[in-house]
């Protein structure tokens, strides 16, 4: 494509809407077979298992070394201020505001997203998805959106368990390795932490970033070339766009969130 040429620029850029608009119809469909899809729980309680319980044990060690590090550098800083009883409360704030939902996401979106990626673009692939089609099934109700609620499902419990570990870990530093007073930790933590203000705005990140990376992921898979080499593009372009979307979105939430 030559980009001096007015016509190859208008057939790059008419491409381009009917990707957002093919993108655009697929969400809004994905979201309109909510309830079809919890009549056929047993789909998403598979997807469920296959995308949450194979990730506990990446984001309860992720956790636990975020809480150790926030704990290590947290005390450092405050102790030039003689404040390092508030650790608990920096600790939980960075973790159920910010680190939870985020961290969360990111590697959610590596592990679980690049897996519902390659499946379904395989799927593609081998053809399973047009003689579903042949068989009058629909496979975006059947395929898609089990997997896609299943995400939106996961995500919020993910990133409790990666905020709750986290939390753990900086305890475990902050009381038993360093010796900050643990009335003083946890006091501080239950003054400072707000349910709603804090704890509340974490789960509507993590339910966003859980909307964002289970439907990036389907989409790439869905529109992926059906060659080894298109499965391959699209799980990377799983993992670069999801990221981005998700740092995005972290962003415009704050900002909207925090400064009300």
């Amino acid at each position: 494509m030559s980009w001096y040429k007015p016509s190859d620029v208008g057939f790059a850029l008419r491409s381009k809407l009917a990707d957002i608009g093919n993108a655009t119809r697929l969400f809004v469909r994905l979201v309109l077979l909510l309830g079809p899809t919890l009549r056929r729980f047993g789909l998403v309680r598979d997807q469920i298992h296959f995308l949450g319980n194979y990730s506990l044990a990446l984001i309860s060690v992720s956790g636990l070394f975020v809480g150790f590090v926030l704990g290590l550098q947290g005390y450092y800083t405050l102790q030039r201020y003689g404040s390092s009883e508030a650790l608990g409360m920096l600790v939980a704030l960075s973790l159920v505001r910010e680190l939870g939902p985020v961290v969360t996401a990111l590697l959610f979106a590596g592990r679980a997203g690049t897996s519902l990626t390659a499946g379904i673009g395989l799927m593609k692939a081998g053809e399973q998805l047009s003689a579903m089609e042949l068989m009058a099934v629909d496979p975006v109700r059947r395929i898609l959106a089990p997997r896609f609620w299943a995400g939106v499902i996961t995500m919020p419990l993910l990133a409790a368990l990666f905020s709750a570990v986290g939390i753990l870990g900086g305890w475990v530093v902050g009381v038993l390795m360093i010796g900050v007073d643990a009335g003083s930790f946890w006091s501080q933590m239950r003054g400072g932490v707000d349910v709603w203000l804090d704890v509340g705005n974490g789960v509507i990140k993590s339910i966003v970033f859980g909307f964002t990376v289970s439907f990036v992921a389907l989409l790439q898979g869905y529109e992926a070339q059906p060659t080894p080499e298109g499965v391959s593009r699209a799980t990377t372009r799983t993992v670069v766009v999801a990221s981005l979307a998700v740092l995005a979105l972290d962003f415009l939430l704050t900002a909207t969130m925090f400064s009300i």
